[in-house]
């Protein structure tokens, strides 16, 4: 059995992890760390969690007695915890925080998209999971990348939903505000698009075409829905080829000629894409669910990697479907 533990337990997709851990059978869950709420039952804050486990919060961090660490903390904090705390040589970590998501000489992180670097994740000690729109752009694009074809402008505009902007309130995240509303933030620099780039780069070495992404606030709580265009005069036969072709062996994302609804995905760590064609422009459509496929289903298919089991195991989740 695996023993895992997790720091910063509280928010959505810790809730998520702290699910989908309880009912793998390959993994104890040891403990899950929130200062602000030690002592206090896991479904207390999680209340999906009713029933599930008698669990507490802790305050503490017993490394000692797991095998895998978990990071949902806030972006910066699992860099100063690691510089602050030495950790057991055999202890693997998962980060969920942009700390780590970019290469450099300076850390061991392995960047944790399984449908671009399987092979490293099995062999990695440390894996930073990546961002939710960062999943559900590069998995559009990826196909293209491996064949050097993408070497115009990239358009995106991606809409997410509520849950994507975390557990504590603010002023956009508020019922009231975001019911019956949309809005566009950070337009042409959001903080996903290095990694992003990363990705496209690592694949296509000549990659240097802007990305025009726009990313917008949605009126639901759960799942990434992604359009992506670009000129390309590959016919759209090929092109289809192409992603069955680099998606072949993976296990949890689709190309569908039927056009996905956000729905499709939704409570599942599925990506599902559609392609089409239209006046020398191919548009790709990706939909996932930002929680699991975006997050902590991810994190689980990177866990199973790292410690060879089934990659699917603990992930066979089923859609709301309506």
């Amino acid at each position: 059995m695996i023993k895992a533990g997790i720091i910063g337990g509280a928010g959505y997709t810790a809730g998520e992890l702290i699910r989908l851990l309880l009912n793998h059978p390959e993994v104890e869950l040891v403990f899950v760390n929130s200062t602000s709420n030690a002592g206090n039952r896991l479904s207390a804050v999680h209340s999906g969690l009713v029933g599930e486990t008698d669990m507490l919060f802790t305050g503490n961090q017993p490394l000692k007695g797991i095998d895998l660490l978990f990071f949902c903390t806030a972006h910066g904090d699992t860099r100063k915890f690691l510089d602050a705390h030495p950790v057991p040589e055999s202890l693997r970590i998962i980060d969920f925080t942009q700390d780590y998501r970019i290469a450099s000489p300076s850390h061991e992180f392995v960047y944790g998209l399984p449908e671009i670097n399987r092979r490293a994740i099995c062999n990695a000690r440390y894996v930073a999971n990546p961002g939710c729109f960062a999943t559900g752009i590069q998995l559009a694009l990826l196909p293209l990348a491996k064949h050097l074809m993408l070497n115009s402008t990239i358009h995106v505009n991606a809409i997410t939903g509520s849950t994507g902007a975390g557990v504590k309130p603010s002023p956009t995240s508020h019922f009231s505000w975001r019911n019956d509303n949309i809005s566009i933030y950070k337009p042409f620099a959001h903080q996903h698009l290095p990694e992003i780039r990363q990705s496209l780069v690592q694949l296509q070495k000549s990659f240097s075409a802007d990305i025009d992404f726009i990313p917008v606030r949605g009126d639901f709580a759960r799942g990434i829905f992604t359009t992506a265009y670009f000129n390309c005069k590959i016919e759209l036969s090929e092109i289809r080829r192409l992603y069955d072709e680099y998606y072949a062996d993976h296990s949890f994302t689709f190309v569908t000629d039927e056009n996905p609804d956000l729905k499709q995905v939704i409570n599942t760590n599925k990506c599902l894409l559609h392609i089409e064609q239209i006046e020398g422009k191919i548009l790709v459509v990706s939909v996932i669910d930002n929680l699991l496929k975006g997050s902590s289903g991810q994190a689980v298919h990177n866990m199973n990697l790292m410690f060879n089991l089934e990659e699917t195991v603990g992930l066979h989740l089923k859609s709301t479907a309506f």
